[in-house]
């Protein structure tokens, strides 16, 4: 069945598209040319960041940048980075503090595994939470 769409969409709609990776689904933007799961330090202007000792490892962002939201975006990165992650579409990361606390549906324990090992081995994951994930 074919249904029409109204062209251009409506600015407020944010459309998501099933192979759109993690970061552009969660975050509603492309991922910076130059992001990295690894925290860089040192690499943002003096003006966007405080003195490297200063900011914990779970408020760094793609670019070495302070961010309230940097580990989540670091392993939004991290798993469209896997090639068996890259398309989980059902699967949102959020954080509080230095745990990664994953939300939604998830088609295999196998799955949900994989990304909690590749969370944990994002820099500043001290935990990851798993309770509001669904299996199946």
């Amino acid at each position: 069945m074919f249904i029409p769409v109204q062209e251009p969409l409506p600015a407020d709609v944010l459309y998501l598209s099933k192979n759109m990776g993690f970061f552009s689904r969660i975050f509603g933007k492309d991922k910076p040319k130059e992001a990295s799961s690894k925290i860089k330090r040192g690499v943002a202007s003096a003006g966007q960041k405080a003195a490297d000792n200063e900011v914990p490892d779970y408020k760094v962002g793609l670019n070495g940048e302070f961010d309230q939201s940097g580990l989540a975006k670091r392993v939004a990165l991290a798993f469209d980075e896997d090639s068996q992650l890259d398309d989980i579409d059902g699967l949102y990361v959020a954080q509080t503090s230095a745990t990664v606390v994953l939300k939604g549906t998830v088609p295999s324990q196998d799955i949900l595994n994989k990304m909690i090992k590749v969370a944990k081995g994002v820099d500043g994951t001290d935990a990851v939470d798993t309770s509001q994930v669904k299996v199946g």
